[in-house]
């Protein structure tokens, strides 16, 4: 019964397991997935998980006080290859299926990620990370303290939102021998490479980096293949757009790879594309299809996790990858002349999966607005899909959802508006509510059919919650999700205004006169827009936002290519636009009460976005508070320490409880 279920809280974050990273063994008979909890207030737990597949529970097989993740499988299945910052600094470990202790295999200074096997066994290619001449070989004891010590900056790019400084470090590739156990760095020069995968022959490399002498200003990423005995590198793309993502065909005469070839910007659609590996023929699949290739959902359980790569089937006639389209993320199966058929198309949210093409099986990672996510056996031809786990079965039995109710405004050019109604987890009929607008970051993301905690926080808070994708969004198409760009508060906003007016029409339970607004990021900025250009909210709370395009231009990790990329100026050349989409310059309208919340360590939207906004509107004696915690990034929402995601949640909904 629905009265015996609790409410959902701020504190259930801590309750909550988050799958991921699914691994199908060679075999097929089992694989290997990572789940994350809350260790304490401040730190996280990860472990490895293994499920035969014949069996009904999988079985855990890290354990301890750290981060165990990127399980990868040996060619004949009987290792399991990993990273952990068991010994404090993120490493490579091996544990064997047959039981023992994990034995870890590199001891880098600045640690290792992104493993991948050769195909033979011999071998792993990881990425690290190293200064020009550092010994990265040196005892992780001797690590001196960089934070003491001042950084002399020399590049655009020193500094990076999840990481901070770059104090002159750069990605490489490194391989190592797993015979001799030495490891030996196979790239080098003053650039960043990324994401190491073999060639059926054990020998080449393909991996992205962009190596261009401007690599500092631009922001293309090209594919290469090194052959691991001469060193030799080849550059398989011109140096014209972004391609990652890449995976060999069976027989090694093929890549596979995601991207774009930048001629929207950022708001270019990612692409599906296969490359010759001899004559560097490149063309692109998917041209015919206008949807983002890739996992384009947002979530506040999820951050971090990169796509899978496309998978090739084992005659090589087709492709499996992930899209997001109209609300929903699923799989898809497409033959090399572009003709595509869904495999898993459901109003979910396809977040990883893996694929066995000798038994045409996938394990696949799914959520949806009642679940935070599970692992499901789908196998070909269709046959439905199989629960595997039921990992968060003890929460969702002990609390009551809100489950969205779809929603369709009308733009004033015509355009659909896709959104979702939350209403209160405890609607009773006859009762009025108040109504808060979520916007997301981005733009160029989406709300989905997926599991997010802070909005059922909030339904279950006794708010209406609405969620939409106004223009800017991914999910509908080329020309939608670049019609924002230059116009960032307008008919963007628009969207978002007639979003609301058709809930207010539609459901007669919505009070009018109790509206709140909330968002971070893009959304943050919006919230900002919003509060200086309309007086119908009558709070809001913004987060990790932007308030003044002129100075986020110079303080963003991103700032000096993103403002050219969203509004078309840059600092030196038009600051008047800038200016003039800056929500600071309307800050004398703002007149709704507006909680600022914002991590001291963003480096995207850095804090200074927060204090101009909250020393403007403090002077002008505006109903402000300002929130800062300690300690956190732009990404406080999906991964910060768990006890300050509680106090965010706490902050927000008592905000709009005092004003609303």
């Amino acid at each position: 019964m629905n009265e015996q279920k609790q409410a959902v809280t701020p504190e259930d974050i801590k309750k909550i397991r988050v799958v991921h990273d699914p691994r199908l063994s060679r075999d097929g008979e089992k694989y290997a997935y990572v789940e994350t909890s809350v260790r304490h207030d401040t730190e996280y737990n990860s472990h490895l998980f293994i499920h035969y597949l014949g069996d009904d529970m999988p079985a855990q097989w890290t354990f301890g006080e750290s981060r165990n993740h990127s399980p990868r499988w040996s060619p004949d299945g009987t290792e399991l290859a990993f990273v952990s910052n068991r010994s404090g600094v993120n490493q490579i470990w091996m544990m064997s299926t047959a039981g023992g202790e994990p034995r870890q295999l590199t001891a880098l200074k600045h640690g290792v990620s992104e493993p991948d096997w050769s195909p033979d066994g011999k071998y792993l290619v990881f990425t690290t990370s190293a200064r020009a001449g550092e010994d990265i070989f040196s005892d992780e004891e001797s690590l001196e303290g960089d934070e003491t010590k001042p950084v002399m900056i020399e590049r655009l790019r020193y500094k990076a939102e999840g990481s901070g400084f770059c104090r002159g470090r750069r990605k490489q590739l490194a391989l190592l021998d797993l015979k001799s156990k030495e490891t030996r760095i196979l790239t080098s020069g003053p650039f960043d490479h990324h994401s190491g995968r073999f060639a059926p022959d054990s020998r080449q490399i393909v991996f992205s980096a962009n190596r261009n002498p401007d690599e500092d200003v631009s922001s293309v990423l090209d594919l290469f293949i090194i052959d691991t005995e001469t060193e030799d590198i080849v550059k398989l793309t011109s140096s014209t757009g972004v391609f990652s993502h890449a995976s060999w065909s069976p027989d090694g005469h093929k890549i596979a790879c995601i991207g774009h070839e930048l001629e929207y910007d950022g708001a270019t659609l990612n692409q599906v594309w296969v490359i010759d590996t001899l004559t560097k023929e490149r063309r692109c699949v998917t041209i015919q299809w206008d949807v983002q290739v890739g996992d384009a959902a947002v979530s506040d359980l999820r951050t971090g996790q990169v796509d899978p790569s496309p998978a090739w089937a084992e005659n090589q006639d087709f492709l499996y990858f992930s899209a997001s389209g109209n609300g929903n993320t699923g799989i898809y199966q497409m033959d090399l002349e572009g003709e595509i058929t869904p495999v898993h198309e459901e109003d979910n949210h396809v977040f990883d999966f893996s694929y066995h093409p000798r038994l045409d099986l996938f394990i696949a990672g799914i959520s949806d607005p009642s679940n935070p996510g599970d692992f499901y056996k789908i196998e070909k031809p269709e046959k439905g899909k199989v629960r595997l786990t039921d990992v968060n079965a003890d929460f969702i039995r002990g609390v009551h959802l809100s489950i969205p109710e779809p929603v369709t405004a009308k733009a004033e050019d015509g355009w659909d508006i896709q959104g979702w109604l939350m209403r209160p987890a405890f609607f009773e009929e006859g009762q009025r509510y108040p109504l808060l607008l979520e916007i997301h970051g981005g733009p160029h993301a989406m709300y989905a059919n997926t599991f997010f905690h802070e909005l059922q926080m909030l339904a279950a808070k006794g708010y209406a919650v609405l969620y939409t994708n106004p223009r800017g969004s991914h999910g509908y198409g080329q020309s939608f999700v670049n019609a924002c760009r230059g116009d960032y508060g307008g008919k963007d906003y628009s969207d978002l205004m007639t979003a609301v007016d058709q809930v207010l029409e539609q459901f007669d339970f919505v009070d009018k006169e109790r509206l709140g607004v909330t968002g971070g990021s893009y959304g943050g900025f919006m919230t900002n827009w919003i509060a200086g250009h309309t007086n119908r909210f009558k709070a809001a709370v913004t987060q990790r936002s932007i308030s003044n395009w002129t100075s986020f231009y110079g303080v963003s990790d991103i700032g000096f290519f993103f403002t050219n990329w969203e509004l078309g100026a840059r600092v030196h050349d038009d600051p008047q636009k800038l200016w003039d989409h800056s929500p600071l310059k309307y800050v004398q309208n703002i007149n709704t009460p507006l909680l600022i919340m914002h991590g001291e360590n963003d480096y995207r939207c850095p804090m200074e976005q927060a204090e101009q906004l909250f020393t403007a509107l403090q002077y002008l004696k505006k109903p402000v508070s300002f929130l800062r915690f300690p300690q956190s990034g732009h990404d406080l929402s999906r991964n910060g320490a768990p006890a300050l995601r509680v106090e965010r949640l706490r902050h927000m909904a008592a905000w709009f409880d005092k004003h609303l």
